[in-house]
């Protein structure tokens, strides 16, 4: 038996206006290479100033991770030598990080709790891209100097489940922060995956393979899969010493294994060495004030939602991990409706419409106020759920948002006068003089029957709890 060993090492993009060194936008979505300048270039003369919102960023993570936030941090070269970096070299933090030993409590699939070591987290500066169309490559630096986070845990993740649900709560983590998009398809949220394995009961870890830039969790699942099993067989097969070794290696997603890419290097081969353009980064209080307002974050929005709200803690989780699902949720409570309701339309009713459509959450036809509103016509008897379906469906394929209006158009307004419901109830009772004599003598499924047919004759409009409790009186 083996047991797995898992660290990663996530970059994520921050949402600075600027980038790390110098006043060129971070958008490199514009034509190549016009977001440069001298700095990001690496043009002789050129020096670097730190972008002081990447710092208080960078921060911002570091309190929510429960880490230490180094008041003093220095800035390194680290030389490598890639046609998408003019310098030759990345500046990073090596010698000490703004950020260390952290943690992040995440949530297994058994319901269980664990906590995963934060190493360090460090700012350095991005790359530019390569473009290879055929025979010809090309480059662009619009990317290069953009600020990232690199954020380094320890060892301690023992199956992919627990890799995955740590990059998922670290992806919900920085996105309810506003530090990043975290956008994984564009590379704002990008992973790379070190995985050995070694017998159960052992100390000393394995041979340690790196896997690069992974951007999907899906992926990275699958990956730590295919390592796991590759290495196990190596192991199995006796030929572990001679087919694992320290490299790094890609994923194919084509091909669903990971392929060698080149040998992993440590740190002497990259030569690091102080930057001499760039002096200590020096925290302040005034930055520290900064860094320290944050909104809720999921953990304590999953306690104040089982806690307060009393919905159940898979309920809440599942709407925390969304950021824009959660203010969604608030935001249906804030019109009134009750928060077990909104739970069930917000990950049913309506989730379910936008999943069938190709929406997620954040271009919801139907926003959180229209349908908090719809609710509060359920919980007061004006319309019935069955009603507030054919309303909900209505809006999402119709601009109107009039709720009251569309309760008018539809005809759904809910039958609630006694008087008129127990007209109707009457005439079924009459027309089923023999059911009504079984249901006395003891036949009492046949109740059943009298709500639906009382239900049928009322076009669904009547109130279903009205029309329980009068047929209950007329029956006896």
């Amino acid at each position: 038996m083996f047991e797995t060993v898992i660290g990663l090492e996530v970059h994520v993009q921050l949402n600075t206006q600027t980038k790390l060194f110098c006043a060129c936008p971070t958008s490199f979505a514009m034509h190549q290479n016009s977001n440069t300048c001298p700095t990001c270039l690496a043009l002789p003369g050129a020096l670097p100033v730190v972008n002081k919102e990447a710092a208080i960023k960078a921060m911002r993570l570091g309190y929510a991770l429960n880490a230490k936030i180094n008041h003093t941090s220095y800035f390194d070269r680290k030389s490598y030598f890639y046609p998408d970096s003019p310098s030759a070299y990345q500046i990073t933090q090596f010698t000490t990080a703004i950020i260390e030993d952290g943690d992040l409590e995440i949530d297994l699939p058994d319901g269980s709790k664990k906590s995963i070591g934060i190493i360090q987290a460090h700012l350095e500066a991005d790359a530019g891209k390569n473009i290879h169309e055929g025979s010809i490559s090309k480059v662009d630096l619009n990317r290069a100097g953009t600020p990232l986070l690199e954020i380094v845990s320890a060892p301690d993740m023992r199956s992919a489940d627990e890799a995955v649900a740590y990059l998922k709560k670290l992806h919900t983590t920085v996105r309810y922060l506003d530090i990043s998009d975290a956008n994984m398809q564009e590379g704002s949220f990008r992973c790379d995956v070190n995985v050995s394995i070694r017998p159960k009961g052992e100390e000393r870890f394995g041979t340690r393979v790196e896997i690069k830039n992974i951007n999907s969790f899906k992926f990275v699942a699958a990956a730590i899969a295919y390592e796991v099993e590759r290495q196990i067989e190596a192991y199995e097969d006796g030929v572990y010493e001679s087919e694992i070794w320290q490299e790094t290696r890609l994923w194919d997603v084509e091909a669903g294994e990971t392929r060698s890419m080149r040998g992993k290097e440590e740190a002497a081969d990259y030569r690091y060495f102080p930057d001499p353009d760039l002096r200590p980064l020096i925290v302040t209080e005034e930055m520290i004030d900064e860094a320290k307002e944050m909104p809720e974050l999921p953990d304590d929005k999953v306690a104040r939602y089982t806690n307060e709200l009393g919905i159940k803690r898979y309920d809440a989780l599942v709407i925390t991990a969304n950021k824009a699902m959660a203010y969604y949720f608030e935001a249906m409570l804030e019109q009134g409706a009750r928060p077990k309701t909104a739970v069930t339309w917000l990950t049913s009713e309506l989730l379910g419409r936008l999943n069938k459509a190709g929406l997620g959450i954040e271009n919801s036809p139907v926003d959180a106020k229209t349908l908090g509103s719809l609710l509060v016509k359920i919980s007061d008897g004006t319309i019935s759920g069955k009603g507030a379906k054919e309303i909900l469906d209505y809006m999402m394929e119709n601009e109107s948002r009039d709720v009251d209006a569309l309760i008018d158009q539809l005809g759904l307004a809910q039958m609630s006068d006694d008087g008129t419901i127990l007209e109707i109830i009457d005439k079924i009772l009459a027309a089923n003089e023999e059911k009504v004599v079984e249901y006395k003598n003891g036949k009492e499924k046949l109740f059943g029957f009298f709500v639906g047919e009382t239900m049928k004759a009322s076009k669904g409009t009547a109130n279903p709890a009205k029309v329980n409790t009068l047929l209950k009186e007329r029956l006896g």
